[in-house]
């Protein structure tokens, strides 16, 4: 893979003695198919090339023409566990992954189609769409990339919660994220994205996590229908009986799990030992895609989630 070219870099035009970024869609169409995570219907979604200055619109296939909804942050109608975004009638929910793969791989404008309510939770990552849209390539477009470059120091937190989105001006995009659950298997985990660190290998490949404790519970709300041990990385937190890993086992439809010295559940393999604070640093860069549009700014997070990350992205909205 080039590292200077795809990884959200392309679409170069140096001359006058300035580097002029370059507007960009996708190549072709993309078509996708899978359960959602917290509805568990399945859904077909298909990546759009777009016009110069769409940026990123979801189109409800199954409502008609004009059921459309822009990823702004204006547009967010719920953050429980995954982002909605909402215009009249029109949701398209769990949005983050795909908003973050298309930034991290540095594409400005696509019209999304989906027939059903809530995106495909795929493997649980952005690589299936890394997997498919990468090797092609990009199409550049005849219009400068418009950068959301921050005049102001944003910051929003919250103490209850102890977690933190600071947005900071800067010249080029750093991200930078901490994680802390109190947890004995996790521990404190780092994440960090900036120009040099190639977001389809390093970033866009780690998957969502969830407790074992809380699969449990969700299950027994009749939650995260479309959970299964292919999407998620599951952390054993506290001590297990034999009975409920037969039991989960049995959820999921699987042979027999078990718990690694580690603290995960046997179902994956860990693609980074930090892969859990990699993939909240993914739904950052989703979340903060909201914006409108390529961030130029120091992000700086602590403890962070849909919730906190879509109030900073409203707040910079607020002062474009």
């Amino acid at each position: 893979m080039n590292r200077t070219i795809r990884d959200g870099q392309s679409g170069v035009n140096k001359g006058m003695g300035k580097v002029m970024q370059l507007q960009q869609t996708v190549k072709k169409s993309y078509s996708f198919e899978g359960k959602g995570l917290h509805t568990g219907r399945i859904a077909k979604m298909t990546i759009n090339p777009a016009p110069v200055d769409t940026g990123i619109v979801f189109r409800r296939t199954d409502i008609g023409e004009e059921a459309t909804v822009a990823a702004l942050a204006e547009n967010v109608s719920n953050t429980a566990r995954s982002t909605t975004i909402s215009s009249g009638e029109v949701s398209v929910s769990t949005i983050e992954h795909v908003l973050s793969a298309l930034t991290g791989m540095g594409v400005d404008n696509a019209c999304i189609e989906i027939d059903n309510v809530e995106v495909p939770i795929l493997d649980g990552s952005a690589k299936p769409y890394i997997d498919a849209i990468w090797k092609d390539g990009f199409e550049q477009q005849d219009a400068p990339r418009r950068y959301i470059e921050i005049k102001e120091t944003i910051e929003v937190r919250n103490e209850e919660k102890g977690s933190l989105v600071r947005i900071e001006p800067a010249d080029e995009f750093l991200y930078d994220i901490k994680i802390d659950f109190n947890s004995r298997v996790l521990g404190v985990q780092h994440a960090q994205w900036d120009p040099s660190v190639v977001y389809a290998e390093e970033i866009g490949v780690c998957r969502t996590f969830v407790f074992f404790h809380e699969i449990e519970f969700l299950f027994n709300n009749n939650l995260v229908k479309g959970g299964d041990v292919d999407n998620a990385i599951v952390i054993v937190e506290h001590p297990v009986t034999d009975a409920q890993i037969q039991n989960m086992s049995r959820l999921f439809n699987v042979p027999a799990l078990g718990v690694r010295e580690d603290g995960y559940l046997s179902n994956l393999v860990l693609r980074f030992p930090n892969e859990c604070a990699r993939h909240k640093l993914l739904d950052l860069i989703g979340d903060l895609r909201l914006c409108g549009g390529f961030l130029k700014a120091k992000v700086t997070a602590e403890k962070a989630g849909h919730g906190i990350n879509t109030t900073a992205a409203k707040a910079v909205r607020k002062t474009l």
